[in-house]
């Protein structure tokens, strides 16, 4: 008979975070304490070394959210997990829960909302997600190892031919998880060995086969540096907005919480629109009254 764990009532997770202040312009260090039988929080100060935030309860919020790089929203200010705050922490929760990068590529564009629902009813948790386009200079930085080989002059043309999504996916062995969801390189072959696959299911040969996948951790950080890195103007992965003939659509936060995101831009695609950017953001209070201010 299967068994559970029950917390432990004084159990607690230490964590390093950091928050952007926008009116200073620096960053604040702190460490958090969170308390998952309560579902409390404690905040200290790491410059002025005292504390910043006594012990309370926040509402929705649990275990699952803490990983390193996580953006948790702590009374409308977003803060960034950015370290474990001790060992005791780090032997929990990096065993076992880890990031890895997926991307949907330019032959299932129709099918990106079908394949994000897949996603998350498959128990993954989108920590970040943009939609970008190659070009030949990136597609060598990204495909690096593959420059040179025979098939590449061949991938390049099907990657830059249309927009593509990349996603850092959250989940226990993420790695080996999204591996083997997404079934074997080529098309057919997953047809054949793992009919239920993303592969199988959403992509046509060993080229366009619909989905990538880091295949190793160091290949997983590499790609999600690639990919979400840098600022706006030193990351090689651009918007694609174009800010003409368009409206902006807001998916809200209940709906990516309830799994239902996918569902949402299957149903935007199915209507005739053309989703010409995407990316995924958290809010701060301040952005929120500057963006709802006619209201």
């Amino acid at each position: 008979m299967a068994t559970t764990t029950k917390p432990i009532k004084d159990e607690r997770y230490v964590f390093e975070v950091e928050w952007y202040d926008p009116q200073a312009d620096i960053v604040r260090h702190y460490r958090l304490f969170y308390f998952p039988v309560e579902g409390a929080i404690e905040m200290y100060d790491k410059k002025m070394e005292r504390p910043f935030l006594k012990k309370v309860e926040v509402p929705g919020l649990s275990l699952k959210d803490f990983f390193i790089g996580a953006r948790v929203t702590i009374f409308s200010r977003v803060v960034t997990v950015v370290a474990f705050g001790d060992i005791a922490t780090q032997v929990k929760q990096s065993v076992e829960r880890e990031s890895t990068f997926a991307m949907i590529k330019p032959d299932s564009y129709n099918n990106f909302g079908k394949i994000v629902d897949a996603i998350q009813q498959e128990g993954f948790l989108i920590n970040r997600f943009k939609m970008s386009r190659f070009t030949k200079e990136s597609t060598e930085g990204f495909y690096a190892e593959h420059v040179g080989k025979a098939f590449f002059p061949n991938l390049q043309e099907s990657i830059c031919s249309d927009v593509v999504i990349g996603m850092e996916l959250i989940a226990d062995n993420a790695i080996k998880k999204w591996r083997q969801f997404i079934g074997p390189t080529n098309s057919e072959k997953a047809r054949a060995e793992a009919p239920k696959s993303l592969r199988a299911i959403f992509g046509t040969d060993g080229t366009r086969n619909a989905v990538h996948g880091s295949d190793s951790t160091a290949s997983a950080r590499r790609e999600i540096e690639f990919w979400f890195g840098g600022d706006a103007n030193t990351r090689a992965m651009k918007t694609t907005a174009v800010m003409n003939n368009c409206t902006l659509c807001i998916i809200k936060p209940h709906i990516i919480k309830n799994n239902q995101a996918g569902q949402v831009i299957d149903m935007i695609l199915q209507a005739g629109f053309e989703i010409s950017a995407a990316e995924m953001f958290n809010l701060s209070r301040p952005m929120i009254e500057e963006f709802y201010s006619v209201y």
